[in-house]
This record gives structure tokens, sequence and C-alpha cells, in this order.
């Protein structure tokens, strides 16, 4: 296969096959060389992360099994990371981000909580590994970032053209933010063993008008 695998370049995406993997990844803003360059050595390092976590736990993997399994040199790993769960935590915000590309508006807002998990469900070695590995306020963390920046479009949607502070704007944001990482959490914690289009579906019918109330509620307040 070469160095990391064999990879295809097309028009929007270039995809890394190796002996065990096959990921499709998305060029974002920015298609030069030097970018492409970058991200391929990144996406490299997640594949071999991934594939390696099949095999120990994540507090056993070293940078040095990582650069072996890549082809890579340890200086090339730490020009991109700090260290090995900083390259998680990229990880985790990468898969998000491809998961919930155009699903951060309030018709679509389903479909992009849906996608959520989805890429934890197709990533659940990694993402188990992870969990018991890392500390709980470290996955949450990751979550908040993911899920905020969902809830907070969907709102500022909503709230367009109607005069309600930023701050209670993003306490919104918040409330739903907590609500479905907490959900979450308790999914992975059981191993993700759950129906997740069952619980998507629960807090659809939860959230449904809710957002509106809410942003009309503290208009009233305002008002008072």
């Amino acid at each position: 296969m070469g160095l990391w695998g064999r990879w295809e370049c097309r028009k929007n995406f270039f995809i890394l096959q190796t002996e065990t993997t096959m990921v499709e990844y998305s060029y974002y803003q920015k298609t030069s060389g030097e970018y492409a360059m970058s991200n391929m050595t990144k996406y490299a390092l997640e594949a071999s992360l991934k594939k390696l976590l099949l095999q120990k736990p994540l507090d056993k993997v070293t940078i040095n099994d990582l650069t072996s399994d890549c082809g890579i040199s340890r200086m090339a790993f730490y020009y991109h990371f700090k260290d090995i769960y900083d390259l998680v935590e990229w990880i985790c915000l990468e898969d998000a981000t491809r998961a919930l590309q155009g699903k951060k508006t309030y018709d679509s807002w389903q479909e992009g909580l849906r996608q959520i998990f989805e890429v934890v469900l197709e990533n659940k070695p990694f993402i188990l590994n992870v969990y018991h590995s890392v500390s709980r306020e470290q996955i949450e963390n990751y979550l908040y970032k993911l899920t905020y920046g969902l809830f907070i479009d969907v709102v500022e949607e909503k709230a367009d053209g109607i005069q309600i502070s930023e701050v209670d704007k993003k306490f919104i944001a918040d409330f739903y933010k907590y609500s479905f990482v907490g959900i979450m959490l308790d999914w992975i914690k059981q191993g993700m063993k759950a129906d997740y289009q069952i619980i998507v579906e629960k807090m659809s019918i939860m959230v449904k008008g809710s957002v509106d109330n809410s942003i009309h509620n503290f208009l009233t307040k305002g008002r008072g």
C-alpha cells in the first residue's frame, strides 16, 4: 500500500485505504498541496490510532506505535499534535464536523443529532476506549463543543429579528446542550445498546416548539 496506505484523490475529497480500513475525507476550505499533505498526515494518524485501539487500550498506545504504523517521524507527529490526547480531541471534533455539515438548522437539527449518534456508533471501539481511558470531563467537554454549535445555530435562526439578548440565546442553547450530552453519555456508558433512532425521536418530541416558546418567554419576561 505504501506510506500510510493508498490515497486516492478526487474532486472534493480523498480516500485513505489501509490494510484494515478505508476512510473518506472531505477537502474543506483549502485545497493547496501543502494543506492536503498536512491533513493527509493527520488523517493517517487518525486511521492508525483507531486501528491500534482495536488491539490495546488508549493509555498503552505510544507515539512510537503511531509513527511506526504510519511510517512517519516523531517530528512529523509533534508538528501536528502535542500528544496522543491532543490527537484524540482532534479526531473527535473532525468526525463531528463531518457528521454535522449542513445539518445545523431548525428543519435539519434532528438529522444532525442522528448523525452524531451514527458517527459515535460507527467508531464504537474508538469511543468506548477513549471513554474508559480519558476522564469523563474531557468526553463531556468534547460533546459540549459539538452540540452547542448545533443548538446555538438553531436558536439564532429562530430568534432572527427578535430582540433577545445574546446571553439569553446562549442560555437556551446551553439548556439543550446539557440535556443532549447527559442522554448521550448514559447511552455510551451502557455500551450503545439502546436504539438511538428511538432516542432521537423522543428528543424531537420534547424539543418540538420548545425553542420558540423559550425565546418567546425570555422576550415576554424582558418586557415585564
